[in-house]
């Protein structure tokens, strides 16, 4: 197996200090937004045999296995991440993967290079991903029903919502939904902006559940998106509670520490929250405008120990081992690659000290490997795979 080198990514929405005190490091005082463990080409993983990617690609079967190169192809179907909001992220949605094959071939038809920050479809594929909460985590996740969030702008006493409040009652509701999106992106920006300030300030007045609202306007003066958050639903996760986003669900993180795996992909469509490129039409032919309770996932604990997060996605599996001093050794051998990633205490693989708190390994296709607590207390060790 290969310990893992990883890159930090510093994007401006990062906790200044969740992810040094996870991994025993000093804050820079910057942004550390994400760890990324795999072999995405953007960051791919170090390891004493060089970069990930290249590694798998000199010999794809013998590191992934036969059965997921047959599937996925010859090269690692998930990403996974630690993941650490100290501000809002974007609200965005992602494709299916017909939505992406499809777009990706549009664009490059159109000679959109493949970096271009007007760039919708950078793949072919579909990026389904599952948050799994280390602190208290926050986020938005799909939409409410409109009767609710019409209530909820209501309340705010801004006539320049009365508008999109006398929509969300009409039915049908997907509808509904719909036209009151499609209005707060398009409306003239000028004017929505004054609608956010005005909405912002009753949200940071009223409080309770406002309160969410008033601190995604603090970070994001003026942006419709602020008023299109109030469509959806607002999540809130206990440590080793978990979140799974399918294709066109509109969703954002707003806070917290977790551990994020995701299908290999960089399709991204936004709806505000950031100053990246919002394509309105192309959004609104992939958002799903269905309203749903956001389905908050425990871990299944079969006898073995491993509690698993079920997902309908087959380029990832995430479980999670949580290793009592002194408890039999598991063993972890699998057909397919794995990462296994330590988010508390110490373990030990295949009886040697190996993983502290945000260290992480890969193991190639039918290594042998065994999982244990190194004796100094629980042991936390998440498990990513493919679902082979």
């Amino acid at each position: 197996m290969d310990r893992l080198a990883n890159t930090v990514r510093p994007y401006a929405w990062g906790s200044t200090t969740a992810l040094p005190e996870l991994l025993g490091t000093a804050p820079t005082g910057e942004p550390q937004a994400e760890l990324w463990m795999g072999a995405h080409p953007g960051a791919p993983s170090g390891t004493p045999r060089g970069p990930l990617d290249e590694v798998i690609a000199a010999a794809p079967e013998r590191e992934l296995g036969p059965a997921s190169v047959a599937a996925f192809g010859p090269r690692l179907p998930f990403l996974l991440k630690l993941l650490a909001a100290g501000a809002p992220l974007s609200l965005q949605v992602h494709p299916d993967l017909d939505q992406a094959a499809e777009g990706h071939a549009r664009e490059h038809a159109r000679g959109v290079p493949l970096d271009a920050p007007h760039r919708n479809y950078r793949d072919t594929n579909h990026k389904p991903e599952l948050l799994c909460a280390l602190t208290p985590f926050e986020g938005l996740c799909g939409f409410r029903r409109p009767v609710e969030a019409a209530g909820l702008l209501a309340a705010l006493e801004v006539d320049s919502l009365k508008p999109y409040v006398d929509l969300l009652h009409a039915h049908p509701e997907d509808a509904a939904l719909r036209e009151v999106l499609t209005a707060v992106l398009t409306a003239d920006r000028e004017e929505t902006a004054a609608t956010v300030t005005e909405a912002a300030a009753a949200a940071e007045r009223l409080g309770g559940p406002y309160t969410p609202y008033a601190a995604i306007a603090h970070h994001h003066p003026g942006d419709p998106g602020v008023i299109a958050a109030m469509l959806l639903n607002h999540v809130r996760l206990q440590p080793g509670e978990a979140l799974f986003l399918g294709a066109g669900v509109p969703h954002a993180y707003l806070g917290g520490l977790g551990v994020e795996i995701m299908a290999n992909s960089d399709n991204v469509l936004r709806c505000g929250l950031t100053p990246k490129h919002v394509d309105v039409p192309e959004l609104l032919r992939i958002v799903r405008f269905e309203a749903a309770e956001p389905a908050v996932l425990r871990p299944e604990a079969p006898p073995g120990g491993e509690e698993v997060y079920e997902t309908p996605a087959d380029e990832f599996r995430l479980s999670r081992f949580v290793l009592a001093p002194g408890s039999a050794p598991r063993d972890l051998t699998a057909t397919g690659a794995q990462i296994l990633l330590c988010t508390a205490g110490s373990a030990e693989l295949n009886g040697e000290p190996a993983l502290g708190p945000g260290e992480s390994v890969f193991v190639p296709a039918g290594e042998q490997v065994t999982l244990a607590d190194a004796g100094d207390g629980s042991a936390t060790v998440f498990r990513a795979t493919a679902a082979l």
